[in-house]
């Protein structure tokens, strides 16, 4: 009664951590779902999602591109019909001191975390418009998007955009029952994590990536670090009916680290 399925999901950076793991929750919800991303293993993740009974297609996708989104949009109505949900969760990371950092820097982090979700949010907003019947739309931020971190300030710059951004689309869309929602994980257990910039240094600190996972997990209140499908639950629970009055808000799921 309050899933998602027969719905058409579209998760960005959908190959890996977070993103696969959303894919994987909704396709257990039977929601019909795309994966994009610009890395090859979307198409074994689509595999995976067949392979238990899931309905699934994957596609080369660069959030940062809108001709890639307007030929993504495309081939997703030319599949399923219509769009229900978007996941706007391709992201990248960024260490470097202010003093130090590139225009090209900022302006990379940028493009992904914050023009990327300006515009699969554009695009995914007119498709669902043709079903009339709404829809939900969830941004993934971060708690860098609601707190600072040293040599972060492209990262949290990009993820408080995402937080103002969805409250303003939130308001602009609520009429049509489109519903505009984020997400601000912690540390999470993820690839993206240990290929960040700002990795080898509390790595080399700790002597090990085990122990520097440690290290990390002790800076939060619950003592350890969220694994993806703790994410993936909460992502789905704004896509689903199950938050048919919830909207502009966000949902923070840290084991309490913001609340420090």
């Amino acid at each position: 009664m309050h899933g998602i399925a027969g719905k058409v999901a579209f998760v960005t950076g959908a190959a890996s951590g977070i993103g696969r793991a959303t894919a994987h929750r909704f396709a257990l919800g039977s929601a019909c779902v795309v994966i994009g991303d610009i890395d090859p293993t979307r198409d074994r993740v689509a595999e995976e999602l067949r392979a238990v009974g899931g309905e699934a297609i994957a596609m080369h996708h660069d959030v940062a591109d809108e001709a890639s989104w307007e030929d993504a949009i495309e081939r997703t109505l030319q599949a399923y019909g219509r769009l229900d949900i978007l996941v706007n969760n391709a992201g990248l990371t960024a260490s470097a001191p202010i003093a130090d950092m590139s225009i090209a820097e900022w302006r990379r982090v940028m493009a992904v975390n914050l023009d990327g979700v300006f515009l699969g949010t554009k695009h995914a907003v007119a498709a669902i418009r043709r079903h009339g019947q709404g829809g939900a739309i969830v941004n993934v931020s971060s708690t860098s998007g609601l707190v600072g971190s040293p040599t972060a300030s492209a990262y949290c710059a990009s993820k408080g955009g995402v937080q103002l951004f969805t409250k303003a689309v939130a308001l602009e869309c609520a009429a049509e029952r489109i519903r505009v929602n984020s997400v601000h994980p912690g540390a999470v257990r993820t690839p993206i994590w240990e290929t960040a910039d700002g990795w080898p240094e509390p790595m080399a600190q700790a002597g090990s990536p085990d122990a520097a996972w440690r290290a990390l997990a002790a800076t939060t209140p619950l003592g350890r670090v969220a694994e993806p499908e703790e994410v993936a639950d909460a992502i789905f629970f704004l896509a689903s009916d199950a938050s048919r009055f919830v909207t502009g808000s966000e949902l923070v799921v840290d084991g309490g680290y913001s609340a420090i």
